[in-house]
């Protein structure tokens, strides 16, 4: 233990962490803070007020040059050509055979300038699928290790970044930045305010330059005491993305998952041209796929977690369990698992089972977001 203890990574914010007394844990190779007040204290103010996550294990990668447009299209399934400055557009990058490598954003901040942001414990595999797979010659630069990013999440989140803005940020639309430099926002000396995030809330995430991530940190959480803004760790940044019904690479998605059969279809622009495993994306999409991930509610005491068996009404088994947890927001289960494309199974309001060692208990196919709708 104490060998990986040491091996781990650490994000510009470690110090921080320590001094607010956060439970760390091991995550995608970093030590990572997993709560501070409470998981269930902090998923309510992200829900109510807003929070405040390092997510600086993230991974950022530069693509530039005369093609980098080109190489972007080849790269991912999403249509690059849908983006213009200042615009950003979630995607996956897919095997030949239709499996999802990874998922992330995209951002365009020139012609011939992006930025794309992947998930911490794929960043190295993907760089080197990147560099592998680029007949365009795009010159790729890893700038995870200078680059540090906060997460500011929650209905009051945009209140309490406005201040330190001079435009009005009800003019920034979902997924779309700002660039801002030479200390224009809080001094940083190159900053990119984005309209995205994980938890189903509005906020923003916030980019920028490592060593000044601890000032920009300090004076939001300053700032949004009087709003209720909290410290919030992964273990209430997991709660919400699943309640939000959004998928976990590793863990809902993953190599031996297609795009189509995660419900991410849409993210598949077939018609853009060639680009890395269109080929069989294009049968499935055709043929349809063979199995579906679906949201399910317990109606009965349970809680689901993953490598749980999804089972029918007459248990038998079907599937299984890829995200799970307790909802704070409908005090019941929740979980996200691939059960096959059947109606009796995929319909909302259709009865299934959650089966561990244990025991087994009643669940109910529910088509997520689960926080708002249900």
């Amino acid at each position: 233990m104490a060998d990986q203890a040491t091996s781990l990574q650490t994000t510009p914010l470690h110090a921080v962490h320590d001094d607010l007394g956060a439970r760390m844990m091991a995550f995608g190779g970093f030590e990572m803070p997993v709560q501070y007040s409470g998981i269930i204290e902090e998923h309510m103010a992200v829900r109510q007020d807003a929070g405040l996550f390092d997510v600086s294990h993230m991974g950022e990668v530069l693509i530039r040059g005369d093609r980098a447009f080109d190489f972007v299209q080849h790269l991912v399934t999403n249509d690059a050509a849908n983006l213009y400055d200042g615009r950003a557009m979630y995607t996956v990058l897919c095997t030949p055979d239709g499996g999802i490598i990874d998922d992330g954003i995209v951002y365009r901040r020139a012609e011939d300038h992006y930025v794309m942001v992947l998930n911490a414990a794929n960043t190295e595999r993907d760089l080197a699928w990147m560099h592998d797979h680029n007949p365009m010659d795009a010159t790729l630069q890893d700038i995870s290790r200078e680059t540090a990013l906060l997460a500011l999440q929650g209905p009051k989140a945009l209140d309490i970044a406005q201040p330190f803005l001079d435009d009005d940020l009800d003019d920034l639309s979902f997924y779309h930045f700002w660039k801002r430099s030479d200390g224009a926002f809080l001094g940083c000396d190159d900053a990119l305010i984005s309209r995205t995030g994980y938890t189903g809330e509005p906020g923003l995430e916030l980019y920028v330059p490592a060593d000044q991530a601890e000032h920009v940190w300090t004076t939001l959480l300053d700032a949004g005491e009087e709003h209720g803004l909290k410290p919030a760790g992964l273990g209430a940044r997991d709660t919400l993305r699943l309640e939000a019904g959004l998928c976990l690479h590793g863990n809902d998605i993953t190599e031996e998952t297609n795009p189509y059969e995660a419900g991410l279809g849409w993210l598949v622009k077939l018609d853009k041209g060639a680009f890395i495993g269109r080929s069989t994306l294009q049968e499935i999409q055709e043929e349809g796929p063979e199995r579906k991930l679906v949201g399910f509610v317990a109606t009965e005491r349970g809680i689901p977690r993953a490598d749980h068996m999804l089972q029918s009404a007459d248990g038998e088994t079907i599937g299984v369990v890829t995200s799970g947890t307790q909802s704070p927001i409908l005090d019941a289960g929740i979980g996200l698992g691939y059960v096959p494309n059947d109606p009796r199974y995929t319909e909302a309001g259709r009865p299934l089972q959650v089966a561990s060692q244990r025991r087994s208990f009643e669940v109910e196919v529910v088509d997520p977001p689960f926080h708002t709708e249900h």
